[in-house]
């Protein structure tokens, strides 16, 4: 499990999207990165939360902001998932959970009493210098543009 904190440089990292292309967090120096964590493509909570970045893409954009998603489903699954909703944005396949783990988004979880380790959601709001300027354990899906930008001021 990570602590990283805000104000900290932001873990590198390495994975690749849905159309096998790798990506790392060099690839965004000089933008600022929403980087979110969520558990799996195109179930309510998860979809809620893309599709409510994808409404606000032009406004993140405007800003000098890019957002990468991260689950541990497959390019194939993600590529779907982009197609159903239209996404703007890339989803990093993360089947081995390395990045998931690097940025403490991997964890114990519970549901109905039992425990398991699963996708823990988060997101974190990293600075075009590579520092976090936000991490949000606990991410509102319907309404997450708006609790990035209350947070940012």
């Amino acid at each position: 499990m990570s602590n990283l904190k805000i104000g900290e440089k932001a873990p590198n990292f390495k994975g690749v999207n849905q159309e096998g292309k790798e990506i790392n967090l060099e690839d965004f120096k000089g933008k600022n990165l929403i980087l979110y964590f969520y558990p799996k493509d195109s179930t309510p909570g998860c979809t809620a939360e893309a599709c409510d970045l994808r409404d606000n893409y032009e406004m993140w954009m405007s800003k000098n902001y890019e957002v990468l998603g991260v689950s541990p489903d497959s390019e194939k699954s993600h590529q779907k998932f982009i197609e159903k909703h239209q996404l703007p944005f890339d989803l990093i396949s993360d089947t081995d959970k390395k990045i998931l783990k690097l940025y403490g988004a991997w964890g114990e979880k519970k549901m109905f009493g039992k425990q398991y380790q699963g996708v823990l959601r988060k997101t974190y709001v990293i600075n075009k210098e590579g520092k976090i300027d936000a991490i949000f354990d606990k991410v509102k899906t319907k309404d997450h543009t708006n609790q990035i930008l209350n947070e940012k001021k």
